[in-house]
């Protein structure tokens, strides 16, 4: 990566925080009958009036947070995440102080400032979510002052495509479209018994008889298992169907939990989380623990890019593979500088899944989608991240500073 300050850059003028409905960066904000809120296994399982939609407990309440940082020259550098409103009021009220004035290339400074500042009533969650919209914000503004993608200033491609998983109902269709693997939702925890492990294992089953024996299926249990089910579902799912990995078992405060999955998870089965941690110090707690084979940070969640490659550089050292949670190009411009990276996620966000649409989808204009499973560096060129604010969507702004 290139070190210090790019001299004489426009300085930061305004920053502007609006929130809005319905898909994009907030996926789960999706119509009835989309695959992505179909009795998917939760922490909320247990409680039988929240088992069948994950919106019936609040997954979407909060909507996408649009972060936008103008240059005095009237570049201007933008980023989505999750967040919402109360992401907006800490990015105007808060957060703006440490950005305003400043040239976009102190992002070491500005995060450091942020982070601290906050920390009090921070460090995880909802205010680092703002952080790392902010952060995505200052890497596109960056990159399109001085016309370059934001690969290009992290050091360049180490490939000259990406691979893609695919994460959805049908890992059967995944495979004809060309993805190297299909991660299903773990439809069935705990609280459902001995009845919702055998219809578990059955869809894999399944899947596993559709995909052949050369195809990866991964199961994403989204927080919602005890370590003994998890250890259960590892071996029947490893022996049964011979599956890849299994994702985010335990909650992710539980790093003792995942060091013990870990151990008992048979050879071969790899154990991943991380799509709900932060920070580099969260991500130290789960390396050096050995809780995982491979760590799967959200970009828009953990800090954004300047946090990303210090947790990505602690993975690499520890020999730890680091498969960013889907999150568009938000990741691709970073997986695709990184050898311990060596492919990505791709979330079907049509609700079937039976086509490739973009993944943040209405909110980002000129997204590149996988074509047969890939996507080349080149389409990546464009400067920044590469993709323009789509104008026509209700964007609402409810904290006005300027």
């Amino acid at each position: 990566m290139t070190e210090g300050k790019f001299v004489g850059l426009p300085k930061i003028k305004y920053v502007r925080a609006y929130t809005v409905r319905g898909g994009g960066a907030d996926y789960h904000d999706q119509g009835a009958g989309h695959w992505i809120d179909d009795h998917i296994a939760t922490p909320m399982a247990k409680y039988p009036e929240y088992r069948q939609s994950r919106q019936s407990f609040g997954i979407n309440v909060l909507g996408t947070l649009v972060v936008e940082l103008e240059a005095e020259d009237g570049t201007i550098g933008f980023a989505v995440t999750t967040g919402g409103e109360p992401a907006c009021f800490i990015v105007e009220k808060h957060l703006s102080r440490f950005l305003i004035g400043r040239d976009p290339s102190d992002y070491e400074t500005i995060w450091d400032q942020m982070y601290f500042s906050t920390q009090y009533y921070g460090r995880k969650g909802l205010v680092v979510n703002a952080i790392s919209g902010v952060d995505l914000a200052i890497w596109d503004l960056l990159g399109k002052l001085r016309q370059e993608p934001v690969y290009h200033l992290l050091g360049g491609a180490v490939r000259d495509e990406m691979q893609f998983y695919a994460t959805g109902a049908r890992p059967d269709l995944a495979k004809e479209m060309g993805f190297i693997g299909g991660k299903l939702p773990l439809h069935h925890g705990p609280a459902e018994g001995e009845e919702g492990m055998e219809k578990n294992i059955a869809l894999l089953a399944d899947m596993r008889a559709k995909c052949g024996d050369d195809f990866w299926l991964m199961y994403d249990c989204w927080m919602a298992l005890d370590i003994d089910y998890a250890t259960r579902l590892a071996h029947r799912a490893w022996n049964e169907c011979g599956l890849k990995w299994i994702e985010e078992a335990l909650s992710p405060d539980d790093y003792w939990g995942y060091a013990q999955l870990k151990k008992n998870a048979p050879d071969g089965l790899l154990v991943t989380t991380g799509e709900h941690e932060s920070t580099r110090w969260g991500f130290r707690m789960l390396l050096e623990m050995e809780c995982c084979d491979i760590i799967q940070p959200d970009v828009g969640w953990c800090g954004g890019v300047t946090e990303l490659i210090k947790i990505a550089d602690d993975a690499d050292r520890k020999g730890v593979l680091m498969v960013p949670h889907g999150s568009s190009v938000y990741s691709y411009h970073f997986v695709v500088t990184r050898h311990n990276s060596p492919f990505a996620e791709f979330l079907m966000m049509h609700p079937g899944p039976t086509e490739v649409v973009p993944m943040f989808a209405p909110q980002l204009l000129g997204e590149p989608v996988p074509v047969n499973g890939k996507i080349r560096a080149s389409a990546l060129d464009k400067p920044g991240f590469g993709v323009e604010l789509n104008r026509d969507i209700a964007l609402h702004r409810p904290y006005p500073n300027d």
